[in-house]
C-alpha cells in the first residue's frame, strides 16, 4: 500500500488516479498510523514552500515523513521534492525535512518566462531504480519557479532551463521528481510503475 500524504497542499487526487490505472494499491490520507503502516509514501505538493512546511509541521506529518523514510521508499512531487531537502529560500529562508543534503532557489530565468512551465527532456547522469526503462529522449511536464541545488551524486536526471535544473534526485530510499509524473504521459506512468516496484521489492 502506498500513501499518499495529503497535508492540504498537495495535487492528490491526479496522483492517484495515475496509481489506480496502474493497479498500485494506495491511499489518501494525513493520518499519521495510517503512513507508519503503509509500504511507500508519495508526498506531492503545489503552492509555496513555507506554507506546506507549516502545514506539514502542525498535522505531526514533518516528524512521521523523516522517521519512516529511513525504512521505506518515499517520493516527492514538484513542491514535495523541493521539501525533501534541508531549506528553501522562497520568501525568506524556511528549514525543510533535510532527507537530501542542498537548498532550494528561484531559477535563474535571464528573460526566459518564469515559471518554467511545460515539456522538457530529461538527461540522465545517474541511473537510479526509477529511472529503468525510460525513453532516451523521454520529455516530462513541469511547474515551478524554483530548484533544488544539491550535489551530483543526488541528482538522477537533470533538465536545462537557462541553467541546469535537477529534474529527479534519489538519496537512499528517497527519490524526488520536479516535474509531474502523474501528468507526464507514458514516461511518468513508467516512473511511478519503478517506484511501485520498488515497494514490492
Amino acid at each position: 500500500m502506498i500513501a499518499v500524504i495529503d497535508y492540504g497542499a498537495g495535487n492528490l487526487f491526479s496522483v492517484k488516479n495515475a496509481l489506480d490505472f496502474l493497479e498500485e494499491k494506495s491511499v489518501v490520507t494525513a493520518d499519521c498510523e495510517e503512513i507508519r503502516c503503509a509500504d511507500a509514501m508519495i508526498l506531492p505538493g503545489v503552492g509555496a514552500f513555507p506554507d506546506a512546511m507549516r502545514m506539514l509541521k502542525e498535522q505531526g506529518l514533518a516528524k512521521v515523513i523523516k522517521e519512516e523514510a529511513q525504512k521505506k521508499p518515499l517520493l516527492g512531487i514538484c513542491l514535495g521534492m523541493q521539501m525533501l531537502f534541508e531549506k528553501s529560500y522562497e520568501f525568506g529562508e524556511t528549514e525543510g525535512l533535510g532527507l537530501i543534503p542542498g537548498c532550494v532557489q528561484r531559477i535563474e530565468g535571464n528573460g526566459l518566462k518564469i515559471p518554467h512551465m511545460g515539456w522538457n527532456s530529461l538527461t540522465v547522469l545517474n541511473p537510479c531504480a526509477v529511472t529503468e526503462n525510460l525513453p532516451k529522449d523521454a520529455y516530462v511536464y513541469f511547474v515551478h519557479s524554483f530548484r533544488a541545488e544539491t550535489g551530483e551524486e543526488n541528482i538522477s536526471c537533470y533538465t536545462v532551463y537557462n541553467q541546469r535544473i535537477p529534474a529527479l534526485v534519489h538519496r537512499g530510499y528517497v527519490y524526488g521528481a520536479q516535474f509531474h509524473p502523474e501528468k507526464s504521459g507514458a514516461v511518468g506512468l513508467e516512473l511511478l510503475k519503478n517506484f511501485a516496484r520498488l515497494v514490492r521489492e
